[in-house]
């Protein structure tokens, strides 16, 4: 069975309340830059963003993780699958549901009993409680790392990602955080040595850089520029 190519249900799992969260969604409302999706409770919502190839990118909120889950999916995908969904990178656990209406639904109940087994297992009542701490350093805060990751492979999948390297076959990028204070993000590519420093300090400089068009890297102090 194939969706209609316009409308598909959304949904995912308040982690606050605990609430499934589910709309259907067309083409014709994803057609501006950004849609969110809330929760009843008013302390959860997903956002849909149009990336610059076509496709979406997709935060999610997690019920283990304490900062949201991003996700890229392209168009095609968004609107021609009965179902898929979106993981945890830690757990495993499905956190955001797309398909067919009634299989979504059927989602949305078993993750609620894996949810609540996972409750049982560690003990607790309060799903807040299976919210993880965010460490005070960005550098070391796994949820910044997956962002970082994320936006890298995104930029450079979508060709959005620029560096000195002619034949972009041979551009490997990597990332790190420079001392002393570990706030300043490197960025560089080892097939050219081409870099560009980003400050991340926490979220709030993570999901602006998440929100990035493009990267343009840069020759290191004393190198030479070349031609892209």
């Amino acid at each position: 069975m194939i969706l209609d190519d316009k409308k598909v249900s959304v949904a995912y799992r308040c982690p606050s309340c605990g609430k499934g969260v589910i709309s259907v969604i067309g083409v014709f409302s994803l057609s501006g830059d950004m849609l969110k999706l809330k929760c009843g409770c008013g302390k959860s919502e997903l956002v849909i963003q149009r990336s610059a190839d076509g496709g979406f990118r997709f935060t999610v909120p997690c019920f283990i993780c304490p900062n949201p889950h991003h996700y890229r999916v392209s168009r095609q995908a968004l609107f021609s699958k009965e179902l898929f969904s979106f993981g945890c990178t830690y757990t495993g656990f499905d956190t955001c549901f797309i398909g067919e209406h009634q299989k979504v639904l059927d989602a949305l109940d078993k993750s609620a009993e894996m949810l609540e087994g996972l409750a049982a297992d560690a003990g607790v009542d309060d799903l807040d409680m299976l919210h993880r701490g965010s460490p005070e350093l960005a550098a070391d805060d796994p949820m910044i790392d997956e962002v970082i990751r994320f936006t890298i492979a995104d930029l450079r999948d979508s060709g959005e990602l620029y560096c000195g390297c002619g034949d972009k076959e041979k551009a490997a990028y990597f990332y790190e955080f420079l001392p002393p204070d570990f706030t300043d993000l490197r960025i560089y590519c080892a097939g050219c040595g081409y870099e560009k420093k980003v400050p991340i300090t926490g979220t709030e400089s993570a999901q602006a850089f998440l929100n990035a068009d493009e990267l343009r890297l840069e020759p290191p102090a004393g190198g030479e520029k070349t031609d892209e």
